[in-house]
């Protein structure tokens, strides 16, 4: 009975991870989709995007319900804890960065008729991409139970608010040079700012990760690249 009772008790641990998984390679899906429309100013593609997240939430209420579950009913202990807190906290990363590709989705469909700032929808769709190779590894790391590839996560955030920095500035430019182009260069900033916050949330997946391998968070502060907005209102 008490071999029965661990068994069943893994298999329900085991599906809650799946469905982790699950939910990491519809975001995943999420973020290139979103890059996409707004690369090609393609409202239907955006509007898939929109659509889709609902299943990203619908995701997230199961895992949570059955991790719930697993640690009322179970009480299980050390390993296997961290184990269910970890699936928790992942799946609420996971939505947010769906929350962020929805935003996408939605100023990609505002800006589709406005004028094109050269060479923003291409830069912002690399740093998707980057943030996408992020989303991926640190899920891998998750599978793998792999706490280096988790650190390598975790150090390549800077590339992202690199390019991010990079992006704010070019705007900034063309807003000077013709008044013309703000609309379309802050809708266009918030969008590589929600990509810059997608990778802030891989790297939270990736601690997550060394919390799971180890017991323990990283003791060292997350790199950082320095924010050209850090004295803006409202982008702190």
């Amino acid at each position: 009975m008490s071999q029965h009772i661990v068994s069943s008790f893994d298999r329900d641990l085991e599906a809650a991870q799946a469905m982790v998984v699950k939910m990491g390679g519809l975001v995943e899906s999420q973020v290139l989709d979103a890059a996409q429309a707004l690369e090609n100013r393609d409202e239907e593609l955006a509007e898939q995007v929109r659509q889709r997240d609902k299943q990203v939430d619908q995701l997230e209420e199961m895992i949570n319900t059955e991790a719930a579950r697993l640690i009322a009913l179970r009480a299980p202990h050390a390993s296997d804890l961290r184990v269910a807190l970890s699936v928790i906290k992942i799946a609420g990363s996971l939505e947010r960065v769906g929350d962020y590709a929805k935003n996408m989705g939605k100023r990609t469909k505002v800006i589709a008729d406005m004028p094109s700032i050269n060479g923003s929808s291409g830069a912002i769709k690399r740093m998707a991409v980057a943030v996408e190779g992020m989303l991926k590894d640190s899920i891998d790391s998750f599978i793998q139970r792999d706490a280096n590839l988790a650190a390598d996560v975790r150090a390549r955030d800077v590339q992202i608010d690199q390019m991010y920095n990079a992006l704010f500035r070019e705007f900034l430019t063309y807003m000077m040079e013709d008044p013309r182009n703000i609309t379309p260069c802050m809708h266009l900033h918030f969008i590589a700012k929600n990509i810059e916050r997608m990778g802030d949330l891989c790297t939270s997946i990736a601690e997550q990760v060394t919390y799971l391998v180890t017991g323990e968070m990283p003791d060292d502060s997350r790199p950082k690249a320095d924010s050209v907005t850090d004295f803006i209102p409202g982008e702190s």
